[in-house]
């Protein structure tokens, strides 16, 4: 009988363990592209020129490895923002660059809704099926499953680190967006 009470006792623990990393990586989540948002949107408007390749490969893999190293401690939450307004403030000149196109509010906003459609519903069906995507880890490069895969981690206990789980989401929601983008200015070009 005890060791039956220890078992249900230790996955209650482990499920307010997930739900806790989930509440704080969707709350800072929804913070850091907040705040990435509006640095975006300030250098979007104040024509602000791209970066050096040097300075982008310095600032995000510098910002980056910072995160790793700090992510256990309240450092590491600024440095998650620092990271995030950095890649906030690389999406402007890009920005510019498709609203300078025929068409391209059209093409960014579309990007956004897609990119936002595709994670909010990539997301609710991991949370609400709570099925195991680890198969998807060879499948990585193929970006739409990354978010499936990275919250399935949190749920399934591979990530417990929220800052962490709150990057690598971020990233994937950035390089999709940043794809989307790519492909609605090559389709609309073409019209």
């Amino acid at each position: 009988m005890q060791e039956q009470d220890y078992a249900l006792s230790h996955a209650q623990v482990e499920q307010q363990q997930v739900s806790s990393v989930l509440r704080n990586t969707y709350g800072l989540l929804a913070m850091t592209l907040a705040f990435s948002g509006l640095v975006a949107y300030f250098a979007q408007q104040m024509n602000v020129p791209y970066p050096s390749f040097f300075v982008v490969l310095i600032g995000f893999y510098g910002l980056f490895f910072l995160t790793v190293k700090l992510r256990n401690s309240s450092w590491g939450l600024l440095s998650t923002f620092a990271l995030t307004g950095f890649m906030g403030y690389t999406l402007g000149p890009i920005l510019n660059r498709y609203l300078d196109m025929p068409n391209g509010g059209e093409v960014v906003s579309s990007a956004f809704a897609m990119t936002a459609l595709v994670f909010c519903g990539l997301s609710a069906y991991v949370l609400t099926t709570r099925k195991d995507m680890s198969f998807l880890a060879g499948f990585i490069t193929a970006g739409f499953f990354c978010i499936l895969f990275q919250t399935s981690a949190i749920i399934h206990g591979g990530e417990r680190n929220y800052i962490m789980a709150t990057i690598s989401l971020y990233v994937s929601i950035y390089n999709l967006f940043i794809s989307l983008l790519q492909l609605l200015g090559v389709v609309s070009s073409n019209d």
